[in-house]
C-alpha cells in the first residue's frame, strides 16, 4: 500500500513497525489436531476460541472479502449496495481483528 499511496508512505510505515504476525508463533509453539493440519485463522480459531465464529456473516472469508472489495470499487455499483458491502467488509475486518486478540489472550494464558 505504501508504494501505491506515496503521500501516506510514512504513516503506513509507522503502522507497519507496530504490527507483528502471530503465524510464526503459532507454528513454532502450538499444535492441536483440531487444526486439521492448517494454521489458517479459520482452522485455529474454532479449536482455541470455540465461542467465536464467522457463521452468518455476509463476508466470512478472506477470498470473499477481496472479491467484495473489488466489487465495491466498481464505478457502476449503486450507493446502497456499496454501503451494504462496506458495512459487511468492516464487520469482517472487525471480526478478524478481534479473533487475533482473542487468540493472543489464549496464548498468553497457556
Amino acid at each position: 500500500m505504501a508504494e501505491e499511496l506515496l503521500r501516506y508512505k510514512d504513516e503506513i510505515g509507522n503502522i507497519q513497525d507496530r504490527l507483528w504476525d502471530l503465524l510464526p508463533v503459532m507454528r513454532a509453539h502450538v499444535y492441536d489436531l483440531a487444526f486439521r493440519g492448517s494454521y489458517s485463522l479459520k482452522s485455529v480459531l474454532p479449536a482455541l476460541v470455540p465461542d467465536m465464529t464467522y457463521d452468518e456473516m455476509e463476508v466470512a472469508e478472506g477470498n470473499e472479502a477481496g472479491l467484495s472489495w473489488e466489487k465495491m470499487l466498481q464505478a457502476e455499483m449503486g450507493s446502497e449496495e456499496r454501503t451494504r458491502l462496506e458495512a459487511a467488509l468492516l464487520a469482517y475486518c472487525k471480526q478478524d481483528t478481534l479473533a487475533m486478540v482473542r487468540l493472543l489472550e489464549v496464548l498468553c494464558r497457556a
